[in-house]
């Protein structure tokens, strides 16, 4: 069963710019969701934009770095408690990769 959760939230200095955090809960999906997934609401976003990513997947680390790595993304932060992954994003430029 599919636990997705998508939320955004606003944050930002003042009205020159503001970057949009949406957090994706993918938590019980396996390889390759997870990353399909996160590739989907990605392409609904902006440069700069971030992305919170909650998986449990085993895999979901490596998968996530490489994603990250050849989709032109940066992976700023991975957490990890209670067995699940917390993966922090920030889009890049070629979001629709």
């Amino acid at each position: 069963m599919e636990n997705a959760l998508a939320k955004s939230a606003g944050v930002g200095a003042g009205a020159e710019q503001t970057v949009s955090v949406t957090t994706l809960d993918l938590t019980g999906l396996k390889c390759p969701l997870p990353v399909l997934k996160a590739r989907r609401q990605i392409s609904q976003m902006t440069a700069d934009d971030r992305l919170d990513v909650m998986a449990d997947d085993p895999a979901a680390p490596l998968d996530f770095e490489h994603f990250c790595s050849t989709g032109g993304h940066e992976l700023i932060e991975t957490r990890s408690e209670d067995d699940v992954f917390t993966f922090c994003i920030r889009v890049g430029a070629s979001q629709t990769a």
